[in-house]
């Protein structure tokens, strides 16, 4: 039985993954036996993430996202997919520390999500001050709005139980995914519990974002009003 899974959705990070991928294999050996890692990339293969993957044996899976190349596309086929009873999200780029998934992950047993945080004291951020700026615009309105009681909405680097998310029905298709998952989660479970872990984001490693801020804002803006309004 696989205890946890480890989904990253990816979109031409070829260059990361060759150095996240030892490192993230490394400490999943160490503090969790009985694990898989979900390589969640584009449709079709845009660069060679589907060899580098057949490298690394049977406990990483490479899969294709359906339909279109969203964020949102890749943590919808990483939540199908999974097999684990826990699941954590990562960020292909670099930003997130493997070694980060120890902290997350002993609280796996007390708490409905464990949230890397980078807004709670000890938390922090590498990003630049526009995009700093913007998060922190992001995760005081939905937090305030949507009423979900912590500081860190958007990061996508979560602990959750599997089964939870298996029964959300979700629509988002950019990464305000996150925070849609966070809201209907606590939607459904009124004494959903959340767990804060200070944690530093770093820079991406290599390339570009694929992050268009112009769709962006409109996307948390839509979300945002979609959501307050939803039953």
């Amino acid at each position: 039985m696989v205890v946890l899974s480890v989904a990253i959705p990816s979109y031409q990070e070829e260059k990361n993954l060759k150095v996240i991928l030892p490192k993230l294999l490394s400490v999943l050996d160490k503090i969790e036996p009985s694990y898989e890692v979900l390589i969640v990339d584009t449709m079709e293969p845009m660069d060679k993430t589907k060899i580098l993957c057949s490298t690394f044996g049977l406990r990483l899976r490479y899969l294709n996202r359906k339909k279109v190349n969203s964020f949102g596309n890749g943590v919808r086929t990483g939540i199908a997919e999974a097999q684990g009873k826990y699941i954590i999200f990562m960020d292909a780029d670099g930003s997130h520390d493997p070694e980060f998934i120890s902290e997350l992950y002993k609280y796996k047993d007390e708490f409905d999500v464990v949230i890397a945080s980078r807004y709670i004291t000890g938390g922090a951020t590498k990003n630049s001050k526009i995009l700093i700026f913007m998060s922190r615009v992001v995760n005081l309105i939905y937090s305030f709005v949507l009423n979900l009681n912590c500081y860190d909405v958007s990061n996508s680097f979560k602990l959750y139980k599997t089964g939870d998310l298996k029964k959300l029905k979700l629509s988002c298709s950019n990464f305000d995914i996150v925070e849609e998952i966070l809201f209907k989660l606590k939607r459904d479970n009124k004494n959903l519990t959340i767990k804060e872990v200070p944690f530093t984001f770093d820079k991406r490693m290599f390339g570009k974002t694929k992050r268009n801020l112009f769709i962006f804002t409109l996307t948390y803006i839509y979300t945002l009003i979609k959501l307050r309004f939803s039953k």
